[in-house]
């Protein structure tokens, strides 16, 4: 049950932001940073983590999952070093999610071998 919970949760956030891109005039960066900011400010009521235990991998996965992951650093580093907390728990917490996409990134590069778009 859990796979199929994470594969519906997962495919209806996709669905959605699908299409939000359709109807609206919004440029995907933008979607994608609404998405981000989204997932922390669920996360700030709390109802982000019953929300993951429910979906897993389908709700952890997405843009909102990694603003969840930034609001949880952020609370962290402000429980553990005060105001100065609040610039370093994102950037300690994000910082694994980040490098594996860099370095993902660069190793399908090298095998792939991408060209621009002509």
């Amino acid at each position: 049950m859990d796979y199929f919970n994470a594969f519906w949760v997962g495919g209806l956030i996709c669905a959605l932001v699908q299409i939000l891109m359709e109807k609206t005039k919004m440029l995907p960066g933008r979607i994608m940073v609404l998405l981000v900011c989204l997932g922390a400010f669920i996360s700030v009521f709390g109802w982000y983590d019953p929300f993951v235990e429910f979906a897993g991998a389908g709700a952890s996965v997405p843009l909102l999952g990694f603003g969840n992951v930034l609001m949880k650093g952020v609370k962290e580093g402000l429980e553990q070093a005060g105001v100065l907390g609040l610039f370093q728990g994102g950037f300690k917490a994000g910082a694994v999610g980040c490098s594996a996409a860099l370095i993902f990134g660069l190793l399908a590069a090298f095998v792939f071998n991408p060209k621009m778009k002509k």
